[in-house]
């Protein structure tokens, strides 16, 4: 059962399309398996660009089944813009299928993101506003609905009345503004479910079969693991779980099926919106990596915060998801920028260095990095296909770096096609 997990192993943002894209071509089944339109994965085909929200990223291989699994929270009107665009594009969704337990995105949910975010003032977490949160709280409290309810008209439209019974009072009394009307929004998704219906199926049942029959399945994660719900820098995460385990509660299958667990990082370090930060860089090289890289998100547009790689995050999230390699994005942004640093540590306020990642946010706020410093190098990265032909300095940057995180780079990107990838290895079993 050849299955391999493929999570960020950073804040988010490392480049997970491009790697799943790469890596679906040696899969039959692509799955997503967490998350909700909080996440953007940025695809580049020759000249074409992509931005996926909601579609596994294997969609543009029109042999691959496409999975959006359980786990999932699903916006059907952000799916279904999505869908439309890719068929305008040429894009096939034939092979498209969506769990029948995968929760909905409803209209108080994203409402309620921006209400409850922004009475937070100074203390905003720096949610994307899709609401991503209020969904996946619906669905822990057992009031969520489901994507098979969408297709039995009149459950929706009892299971909506019910649950706006309570939205619009919040709406209403707490924050002043006026109620939504139950039937309007059930006849919204009613229409939503009759042109999903075509794609909904057991997930979990076809993942497993495609599995037992031996064919490759590539799990997709969003976000990262420095974001997990349990994991991450909370509050400062996402609503689900990115780690490599959330792909057997979030896909429905077991834990002995995951046959490897590929991690992306990039060559720097990332984040969006707010939280401890320790490598962050306010300076002229922080812009320098934001520019050259294209450091603004796919989902928001908003900026990302840049900084040096933090190996010590990345060592947790190793060990955290029990990653097995890396991939190693936008080493070619690296280039003409020197000397590069590696944080290795953390020095607290009394001068005790860390080596393993706090579990305290307020701790890892006040920390002060500890870098270990590397020659750079000049030479432009996009034309190289093979490691040996690197710069000596590249080389020993990502030699150096496979050693503090602890887990080997099998791939490494320098640039955003396809083609501008370095093999070092199988990823696959």
């Amino acid at each position: 059962m050849p299955a391999v997990v493929l999570i960020g192993a950073q804040w988010g943002d490392e480049g997970k399309g491009k790697t799943t894209d790469f890596l679906a071509e040696q899969s039959q089944v692509i799955a997503r398996y967490q998350g909700g339109n909080n996440a953007g994965h940025t695809i580049v085909l020759g000249t074409e660009v992509y931005k996926l929200h909601l579609a596994p990223s294997g969609i543009f291989y029109p042999d691959k089944l496409c999975v959006i699994a359980g786990g999932v929270v699903l916006d059907p009107a952000v799916l279904l813009q999505e869908l439309d665009d890719l068929r305008q594009r040429g894009v096939s969704i034939a092979n498209l299928r969506i769990s029948a337990n995968a929760h909905i995105i409803m209209p108080y949910h994203r409402l309620l993101d921006e209400l409850e975010e922004n009475e937070r003032g100074a203390d905003k977490i720096g949610t994307t506003g899709r609401g991503i949160g209020p969904a996946y709280r619906d669905k822990i409290s057992r009031s969520g609905i489901r994507m098979q309810d969408l297709l039995e008209p009149e459950a929706l439209t009892a299971k909506i009345r019910s649950n706006l019974a309570e939205k619009n009072l919040l709406l209403t009394k707490i924050y002043g503004r006026p109620p939504l009307d139950p039937e309007a929004v059930s006849a919204e998704y009613r229409e939503y479910g009759a042109r999903l219906a075509p794609y909904v199926a057991d997930t979990a049942l076809l993942l497993n079969e495609r599995l037992n029959r031996g064919e490759r399945v590539l799990f997709e994660g969003a976000q990262g693991v420095m974001l997990d719900l349990d994991h991450g820098t909370y509050p400062f995460v996402t609503s689900s779980n990115p780690v490599a385990g959330g792909a057997c509660t979030g896909a429905g299958v077991g834990p002995m099926c995951i046959d490897a667990v590929v991690g992306v990082i990039k060559a720097y370090t990332t984040r969006v919106g707010a939280g401890p930060f320790p490598t962050e860089l306010a300076d002229e090289t922080g812009e320098q990596l934001r520019q050259r890289g294209g450091e603004y998100g796919a989902t928001t547009g908003r900026a990302r915060r840049c900084g040096w790689l933090d190996a010590v995050a990345a060592r947790y999230a190793v060990r955290i998801s029990g990653i097995s390699s890396l991939t190693m994005m936008k080493l070619d942004v690296l280039s003409g920028i020197g000397p590069l640093k590696i944080c290795v540590g953390y020095r607290t306020a009394d001068g005790t260095v860390l080596k393993d990642f706090p579990l305290s946010a307020r701790l890892l706020s006040q920390i002060t990095p500890v870098y270990e410093e590397m020659r750079g190098w000049d030479e432009a990265l996009d034309g190289i296909k093979e490691f040996d032909r690197l710069p000596a300095a590249a080389r020993d940057y990502v030699r150096r770096a496979e050693d503090l995180i602890g887990a080997r780079a099998a791939l490494l990107s320098v640039g955003p096609e396809r083609e501008q990838t370095i093999v070092r290895g199988g990823v696959f079993p």
